[in-house]
Parts: structure tokens; C-alpha cells; sequence
């Protein structure tokens, strides 16, 4: 083909950004760009919090700011336990950046709580760690759940009893028990946390556990379970012997 038969193409002047390689974005482009390339798995934390973040400051890049509120709060579960007014102590980070992440994080705990299927048969401790974990995780302060069963062992429905300090909740088994009877369960599982991290059951924890159960044989709905969570371990009171 000679010179005369070739298409006239222009030119075209593109922005310096468009044309720099990876190695020359800046840094608060490249978790974005590698997102759009690779996916969000093959990203670290500080690259998806710098995400979330969207813009730094001067000589201290949205990059930075995350690593330094990993640093800081140690890992993504302690972080996303924290108040907005706690994120906010982060240099770098506004109101509005920490109301922001406070946002996706409890979006996060919904996703995972949306994953427990109502209908799922509970056949042993681990099958009740396995779904209430996630709805725990990241709690600061110690709440009580009751989830309701039916003759099948199926979920029937899921209440939060009470919420409590860092260290205790109060539960009463009459307020247990009314819910139950709403529910019309057949039997119940107890459920709480506790967040120091400890599932090591309390003096109050048996006490609270021994009372549930004698409450239920005398109204014929039976206690199948205890379980306390602390992170992403558990207790169950009936493997420990403390019901019968």
C-alpha cells in the first residue's frame, strides 16, 4: 500500500493523566484503578478505606490517611465498631468522611445479617456461632437474643431482648417467655455477647441460663441453648453441662 492509499489520521493531544503508566498515577488514583482492573479482592484494607475515603490533603494522600487509621484502630472489625466522633480523631478525616465510612461499615454487618436464611434449621452450637456471629460482630456493648424455633428445630423468628453497658444487659425470663408465646415457639435458643472478648460464661451468665430453662419446662418451651459470642469464637452453655 503506498503513502496515498493510508487514512488520514490527526493526532490527538491526550491529558497527562491519561497518559502516564500505573507506576506514575497518583497514589490516590491507583486503589480506584486497580478496583477497575482487578477487582476489589485483590485490593488490601488501606487500599478499599482509601476508597471510602475518596480525597487526602496536602502531602498526606487518602492512601496515608487509611494506614494511619489502621494503625491507629488496628484492624477493620475495631474500626468499624468505632463512633463517628472516634473516626473523626484520624487526621485527614471530616465529619462527613467518617459519617461516610460509619455508612458502608453498617451496610457491611446488614449484607452479612441478610445471609441468616429465617427458615434454617439450627441442628447444633456451631450451626447458632455460624449466623449470629456476623449480627455480633463489632458490638460494643453486651446485647440478648432469643431466636424462637419450631417443633422442626427451624428458625422462626429472631428479638433482641435487651441491650445493655459494655458489661451486662438486663434480662428478665418473663420477657423472654412473653415473646415466645407471641411467637408461638416451641422451643428457644439464648444468644449474647460479650465484648471484651471473653466468652468465658459469668456467675450471671449461669444464674441467667439455669432460671430460662426452669421458666421454660414449666411453660413447655424448652431451652436448647445458651450461646455466648466474643469475636469470632463462642460458648455453648449446653456443652458445658449447665443445661440439661
Amino acid at each position: 500500500m503506498n503513502n496515498q492509499d493510508q487514512k488520514t489520521v490527526e493526532y490527538e493531544n491526550k491529558s497527562a493523566s491519561e497518559s502516564l503508566t500505573i507506576r506514575e498515577w497518583r497514589q490516590d488514583d491507583k486503589p480506584r484503578e486497580r478496583l477497575q482492573l482487578f477487582g476489589a479482592h485483590c485490593l488490601s484494607d488501606s487500599e478499599l478505606l482509601a476508597i471510602l475515603i475518596n480525597t487526602g490533603m496536602q502531602n498526606f494522600s487518602a492512601l496515608d490517611i487509611a494506614r494511619s487509621m489502621l494503625k491507629t484502630f488496628n484492624t477493620i472489625s475495631d474500626l468499624g465498631s468505632r463512633s463517628v466522633k472516634e473516626i473523626c480523631t484520624i487526621k485527614g478525616i471530616g465529619m462527613a468522611k467518617a459519617i461516610g465510612l460509619a455508612a458502608a461499615f453498617e451496610l457491611g454487618r446488614r449484607y452479612q445479617q441478610e445471609e441468616f436464611n429465617p427458615s434454617h434449621i439450627l441442628h447444633t452450637p456451631h450451626d447458632v456461632a455460624k449466623y449470629f456471629i456476623p449480627r455480633m460482630r463489632g458490638a460494643r456493648t453486651e446485647s440478648f437474643y432469643i431466636a424462637m424455633l419450631n417443633t422442626a428445630n427451624i428458625v422462626i423468628s429472631i428479638k433482641k431482648i435487651s441491650e445493655g453497658s459494655l458489661n451486662s444487659s438486663v434480662v428478665h425470663p418473663r420477657e423472654v417467655f412473653r415473646i415466645a408465646v407471641i411467637e408461638s415457639a416451641a422451643s428457644i435458643i439464648a444468644l449474647h455477647n460479650h465484648p471484651s472478648g471473653n466468652t468465658e460464661p459469668s456467675k450471671e451468665d449461669i444464674s441467667l441460663t439455669k432460671q430460662i430453662a426452669l421458666a421454660g419446662s414449666m411453660m413447655s418451651i424448652q431451652l436448647l441453648d445458651h450461646i455466648i459470642i466474643a469475636g469470632e469464637t463462642f460458648t455453648s452453655l449446653r456443652e458445658r453441662g449447665y443445661i440439661d
